[in-house]
């Protein structure tokens, strides 16, 4: 199990349950520590010890761990940086444990009765749990009387679809599974922006969309009402849209609520009509992306990118943005002298998915086929041919089995631009940086020395967004000025960075400036 330099430990913590974003906590702390070369905090479910495998970590590592021990593991170059590295995951795992004492430790209830007796007036349950245990405590929630955020994936179709027929017979929200996001009267939920209060209510069916354009409201000096995010297959015809159809209709009836803007990544087109039907008296904007040119109901404006719905959703709130795109064309003028005549493709790596489907859009239309392992089209699949544009979702489940999701750790990322991002096609390194609570402290620090080694000595230029609002913890100024500081060129919104990255690629400057 080890080499000269590379030493696997384990350390198995029994009768103990960490939720999703504990692991990942434990996960990236452990990554992060001096000689470590990888790190995995999981349950010993029968997936998680399926993870370990993978990675080298056999079953007599882990031994007789079950569904309820937690298992920290770790490759490191000594015993010493091994045990360093296992110890401070074990602290990260039980940090807020171990900051409650007497009392309140002792009290802490283990079921969601338990848990409503404790807090009477509690209105929403966040159920994070292994996928196979989520469905039922979800449905505990909802006979509580409690709307539920399901954060955890692995969740069957068929459980989601009952969950969501049953939270609509009670009246109740189902959001999820797998809600990254939600913001309830001012107060976040999992992945969420410090975004103030104002008219717009969002309901989306993606996690970095409800991001994206809550953040572009907040800075804009809009706000919003309410964002509830439903979970990414709500809108496939499996599950009929039947948690955004009851936002939608919750947000009608909202006295805060003066302007409804859906989100989606590609839904069903017979769904997403659906949806939009539900929408009562309120103005509303759709930016389900791959679907602008669907003819929606009256009363409904449509848009083509997350950037377009957040600019109308604005508008109709009375309120005039900034321009997106001021002073891109002279910056990308600048720039294309410095590019070798070979250097032609996009290269994206993004940590939201949202976003990498907004940008396929945006380059499919001005460059052509765009490939990705979660490709807008479903025939251009990774590996991709020659000389194609390639957009990752390193977010995807296939990057992030054993792994912290990017946000949280970009370890992963930055080894994947090192080993890709200088291939002698590339014109362009385009990425997203997602601030937020549970994000990395400073992610643009992080990514920094790597992306300043892409562009060196001829190479690509790096085109980036920071997705955050001014009150986020990492400071959106101050990740802008990081990247832009080692000469990155940083935009506005999501889509523009696409737009941008497009224009240097077919050093056609005037597409910065697009609203196709």
């Amino acid at each position: 199990m080890s080499t000269h330099d590379n030493l696997a430990r384990v350390r198995v913590v029994r009768d103990t349950y960490l939720d999703s974003l504990r692991l990942l906590v434990a996960t990236s702390v452990m990554a992060e520590q001096d000689g470590v070369t990888w790190a995995g905090a999981v349950m010993a479910t029968p997936s998680g010890r399926e993870n370990l495998e993978a990675e080298g970590f056999g079953a007599e590592s882990v031994g007789q761990a079950g569904a309820n021990d937690l298992v920290l593991a770790v490759r490191a170059r000594d015993e010493a940086a091994a045990e360093a590295a296992l110890a401070a995951g074990e602290r990260a795992a039980f940090e807020d444990a171990r900051a409650e004492s007497g009392e309140a430790a002792a009290a802490a209830p283990r079921t969601v009765s338990g848990a409503v007796a404790q807090l009477p007036d509690a209105s929403v349950a966040i159920v994070s749990v292994p996928g196979g245990y989520a469905a039922l405590e979800a449905h505990h929630a909802l006979s509580q009387g409690l709307h539920v955020l399901l954060f955890s994936d692995n969740v069957s179709l068929d459980e989601e679809a009952e969950l969501k027929k049953r939270g609509n017979e009670l009246g109740l929200l189902v959001m999820g599974p797998g809600a990254g996001t939600a913001v309830i009267s001012g107060t976040g939920l999992g992945f969420a922006n410090a975004v103030r209060r104002g008219p717009v209510g969002v309901v989306a069916a993606a996690g970095t969309g409800a991001q994206e354009v809550s953040a572009l409201l907040d800075r804009w000096g809009v706000g919003v009402s309410h964002v509830i995010g439903v979970g990414g297959r709500d809108l496939s015809e499996a599950i009929g849209g039947r948690m955004a159809k009851a936002a939608v209709r919750a947000l009608d009836e909202d006295p805060e609520t003066e302007v409804i803007l859906l989100v989606s990544k590609p839904p069903s087109e017979a769904v997403a009509h659906s949806v939009l039907e539900e929408c009562g008296s309120t103005p509303a904007v759709a930016a389900f992306l791959g679907l602008s040119e669907m003819e929606p109901p009256s009363g409904v404006r449509m848009a083509r990118t997350l950037e377009e719905g957040a600019l109308t959703a604005a508008r109709l709130a009375g309120k005039t943005p900034p321009a997106a795109s001021e002073g891109l064309r002279a910056q990308v003028e600048e720039r294309l002298g410095s590019l070798g005549d070979e250097r032609r493709t996009v290269r994206g790596y993004y940590s939201g998915g949202t976003l990498c489907y907004e940008a396929q859009v945006i380059i499919n239309e001005l460059l052509g086929e765009v490939y990705s392992n979660e490709p807008l089209l479903p025939g251009n699949t990774v590996p991709a041919p020659p000389g194609a544009n390639v957009l990752l979702d390193l977010g995807a489940e296939e990057y992030t089995v054993g792994r912290p999701h990017p946000m949280i750790d970009p370890g992963n990322r930055i080894r994947i631009l090192r080993q890709e991002a200088r291939d002698p096609e590339v014109a362009v390194v385009l990425l997203d940086v997602v601030l937020g609570y549970g994000s990395h402290e400073d992610p643009a620090g992080q990514l920094a020395p790597v992306l300043g080694e892409i562009m060196a000595d001829g190479g690509p230029q790096v085109v980036a967004y920071v997705l955050g609002s001014d009150t986020d913890p990492q400071g959106y100024a101050r990740q802008r000025a990081t990247l832009e500081g080692i000469g990155c060129l940083v935009t506005e919104t999501a889509a523009r960075a696409a737009y941008t990255a497009a224009a240097i690629a077919s050093r056609r400057p005037e597409l910065t400036e697009s609203h196709r």
